[in-house]
C-alpha cells in the first residue's frame, strides 16, 4: 500500500511540497490548511495600504495534482501514532511534511498583543487596513526588509500619513554601503522619518514607548521587530531549537523524528559550513524542493543529497515605483553591487509574481 504523505500549512514552502510530494512520489498526498486561500505573504504590506490582492483558492492551484485539500486547524501532532489532531477529527500519516511557517511576534514587549498591528498574516493586514483609515501618524517597529517595504508602501500609498520607522540598529545595517545610502534617499524622497539604535519598551493604544523614556504619539503601530513560530512541534516533542523551530538535518528531515520533514519558517535549516539560513521565500522555496526531492529518493531505496545552498540577493521594494535589489555572496553578506529605481521595483515585482508562478509548477532549474 502506498505511503500516506500528510502536509501541513498551505504557505509557500507547503503549497509546494504537496505538489512536489505527488509530482515525485507513489505516496498519497493530503494538504491541510485553515484556510482555503493561498496568501501571497510578501505583499500583504500592499494590501494593508490599501491595494486589492489575488484571489487564488487553493483548489485551483491544486487542480489536476491529485492531492487531497483539508480545510482545518491542527491542534496537536502526536509523533507516536503518527496522527495530526483538527478540530474536525484526526487524520493520520506515514510521513509529515511540517511548514506551518512564522507569525509577528507581539509578545516580545508589553502592550504589543494587545495594541500592536502586524502583516503576517491576512487577517493582520486586514486589521491594519482597517485601523489605517482614519489615521494619521503610524509608527513601524523593526528595521528588517518587513520594516523597510512596509513603511515606504504606507508612505507612497498613502502621502497624508506621517510615518516613522523605529529600529533597534541602524537603518538597512545588512546592506552594503551602498545600498544604506540609497535606501536613506528615498525615505527622504517618501518621506519616511527613521529612529535608529532605539528600543521599543512598551506600545500603548496612543503608540509607544523608546528606551529612552521618550513616549511616541502614533494612531497606529505595525510590528515587525520579529518573528515566532507555532508551538506544536515543541508540544509534540519534536527536537526543536530555543525559538521552537524544527532542528533539521542536511536534507531537513526532523533529528528526532526521522518520519517528519520540516521546510520553511518553522524549520531550523543549516547550510553545511552551519551558516543558518533565515526566514524568507529566497530560502524557503529551493530548501523545500531539495528536501522533497531527497524524500523521493529515500521512498526509492536511495540516499539523498544534503542540502548546498547559496544566496544571490536581497530584493526590497519600495513603493511600487521604486526598489533596492542588494546583490549577495553565497553567505548573504552583501557585495557593494546593487540595482535601484524603477528597474529594481520591476526586478521584485517579477520575483514576486514568480513566486506564484512557483507555486503553480513547483521546480526549480536547480532541483
Amino acid at each position: 500500500m502506498a505511503e500516506h504523505i500528510v502536509v501541513i500549512g498551505a504557505g509557500y514552502t507547503g503549497l509546494a511540497a504537496a505538489k512536489l510530494a505527488a509530482r515525485w512520489t507513489d505516496a498519497r498526498v493530503t494538504l491541510v490548511n485553515a484556510r482555503d486561500r493561498f496568501v501571497e505573504r510578501v505583499r500583504l504590506h500592499q494590501f494593508a495600504a490599501g491595494q486589492e490582492l489575488r484571489d487564488l483558492p487553493l483548489t485551483d492551484l491544486l487542480k489536476g495534482t491529485g492531492v487531497d485539500l483539508v480545510v482545518d486547524r491542527v491542534t496537536a501532532i502526536d509523533p507516536e501514532a503518527r496522527k495530526v489532531q483538527l478540530t474536525g477529527g484526526a487524520l493520520a500519516y506515514d510521513r509529515l511534511v511540517y511548514a506551518l511557517g512564522s507569525h509577528a511576534n507581539l509578545d516580545q514587549v508589553p502592550g504589543a498583543a494587545e495594541h500592536a498591528h502586524a502583516v503576517s498574516t491576512r487577517e493582520d493586514a486586514e486589521k491594519l487596513a482597517t485601523a489605517l483609515l482614519d489615521a494619521r501618524t503610524v509608527v513601524v517597529a523593526g528595521g528588517g526588509l518587513t520594516g523597510i517595504e512596509t513603511a515606504a508602501e504606507l508612505a507612497e500609498s498613502r502621502p497624508d500619513l506621517d510615518v516613522l520607522l523605529v529600529t533597534g540598529g541602524a537603518l538597512g545595517q545588512d546592506l552594503s554601503e551602498k545600498g544604506r545610502r540609497y535606501l536613506r534617499r528615498s525615505f527622504d524622497r517618501l518621506g519616511v522619518r527613521v529612529r535608529d539604535h532605539v528600543t521599543v519598551t512598551e506600545v500603548r493604544a496612543d503608540g509607544l514607548v523608546l528606551d529612552t523614556g521618550e513616549s511616541v504619539a502614533a494612531d497606529a503601530v505595525v510590528w515587525t521587530a520579529g518573528f515566532s513560530v507555532p508551538d506544536l512541534a515543541a508540544r509534540a516533542g519534536l527536537a526543536v531549537d530555543a525559538r521552537g523551530r524544527v532542528v533539521v538535518d542536511g536534507t531537513l528531515t526532523s533529528v528526532s523524528h526521522p518520519e517528519v520533514i520540516a521546510v520553511g519558517d518553522a524549520a531550523a535549516i543549516k547550510r553545511l559550513d552551519g551558516l543558518e539560513l533565515r526566514m524568507a521565500c529566497a530560502t524557503g522555496l529551493p530548501t523545500t524542493q531539495k528536501a522533497l526531492r531527497g524524500l523521493a529518493r529515500r521512498l526509492d531505496g536511495r540516499e539523498p543529497a544534503a542540502l548546498d545552498f547559496r544566496y544571490t540577493q536581497q530584493c526590497i521594494s519600495l513603493g511600487r515605483r521604486d526598489g533596492l535589489i542588494q546583490f549577495v555572496n553565497a553567505d548573504d553578506s552583501p557585495k557593494e553591487r546593487i540595482l535601484t529605481g524603477r528597474a529594481a521595483a520591476r526586478y521584485k515585482e517579477l520575483i514576486v509574481r514568480a513566486t506564484v508562478l512557483f507555486e503553480r509548477h513547483p521546480v526549480l532549474p536547480a532541483g
